[in-house]
């Protein structure tokens, strides 16, 4: 039969057949009906006869198809009620084989290695997760893939921080390297977005390799910047202040108000600052000098003292730390591949561990 079907196909109709190369074919259960995908970006079912003809029964689409090579369709399944088609781009639509009008569901996620998570301040139900190749998913609690955000350029997303409809990237954006051997542009990117689309792209020199940033959400434009050495202040989309701090930067965050921040040091000391216009002015040291890399520590930003410690259940290094949205509970993931979430006012020994997450 397929020796017919490859016959009779110069037989359709110009506008019948694929416009690029035909990627993947897949059966209908019964044998009756094939599945084509190819590069044109569509997805073809096609009546079979009896004599091996093949005529076109109805051409898939994709929603949310942007035409990018991303976009162009390389492989099918048909399984029972069910066709499945799978993009270059990783994303996988799933229709209805009885019902071939109603929309696919569809879902996706990165091509490469996730660099940075971040809950939708605002909005808790979603979050945001970036890949190395500048890729930003969108993600429902209780559902899951719930979208891309298409960017002008997808640059590389070293860490970012999202609040409502705006999220900040950080990363390397070397597209001049080409054109002048030893300049590297080290930039920050303000992406605004609205329902799930980017509105607008602006691109900020910094001056640095950002290792850290933090956004003061109840402050409006207000935003730091932690590099090797210091930190960077911008306002909207300008930078007013670049501070040298004289110690190794590790790690950085600032209040919701803009008031103070935080700033933690490859020694392993914490730096508290007063927030003064566009400078610094440091107001304490916190430093537990017992522990170890593979234990974690909550302070109590009033009293300076520690809250809870000996949360010492890690087998190695932990490597990030979130909060709860209530700041009941914080988690710790580690390279021991396990999550440990403890409630801060209750003992380390209360603690819920989720393991081996590889």
């Amino acid at each position: 039969m397929m020796e017919r079907l490859v016959r009779n196909w110069e037989k359709l109709s110009s506008e019948d057949v694929h416009k690029g190369s035909i990627y993947a074919v897949s059966w209908s259960p019964d044998g009756k009906e094939v599945l084509t995908v190819s590069a044109d970006k569509s997805a073809k079912v096609w009546e079979i006869s009896d004599s091996g003809n093949g005529t076109l029964k109805t051409t898939l689409t994709c929603p949310g198809s942007s035409g990018g090579v991303d976009d162009m369709l390389v492989g099918c399944l048909w399984q029972n009620d069910h066709i499945v088609t799978v993009s270059l781009g990783g994303t996988i639509s799933i229709f209805s084989a009885s019902d071939l009008d109603k929309s696919p569901f569809q879902f996706s996620g990165h091509m490469k290695n996730i660099s940075s998570l971040s809950v939708l301040r605002g909005n808790s139900d979603y979050i945001l997760s970036g890949s190395y190749d500048g890729l930003i998913c969108k993600w429902m609690m209780g559902r899951g893939f719930c979208g891309k955000l298409q960017r002008k350029q997808n640059s590389q997303i070293k860490c970012f921080a999202a609040h409502e409809e705006e999220i900040i990237t950080s990363g390397f954006d070397n597209t001049l390297i080409a054109f002048f051997y030893y300049l590297m542009l080290i930039q920050i990117s303000r992406i605004s977005y609205q329902d799930g689309q980017v509105t607008n792209e602006e691109s900020i020199g910094v001056g640095n390799q950002p290792n850290d940033l933090s956004l003061a959400p109840l402050s409006p434009g207000l935003l730091l910047v932690a590099f090797e050495s210091g930190v960077v202040f911008l306002r909207g989309e300008q930078v007013v202040s670049t501070i040298n701090l004289g110690f190794t930067v590790t790690a950085l965050a600032v209040t919701p108000d803009g008031t103070e921040a935080i700033v933690g040091g490859q020694d392993g000391k914490l730096h508290l600052y007063s927030v003064n216009g566009d400078s610094l002015t440091e107001e304490a040291v916190l430093r537990d000098t017992e522990a170890p890399s593979a234990e974690a520590v909550v302070w109590d930003r009033a009293s300076r003292e520690m809250q809870l410690k000996n949360m010492l259940y890690h087998s190695a290094r932990i490597n990030c730390l979130a909060w709860s949205p209530n700041s009941t509970m914080v988690a710790t993931g580690s390279l021991d591949t396990c999550v440990i979430v403890y409630e801060v006012d209750k003992p380390a020994s209360t603690r819920m561990t989720i393991k081996e997450l590889t």
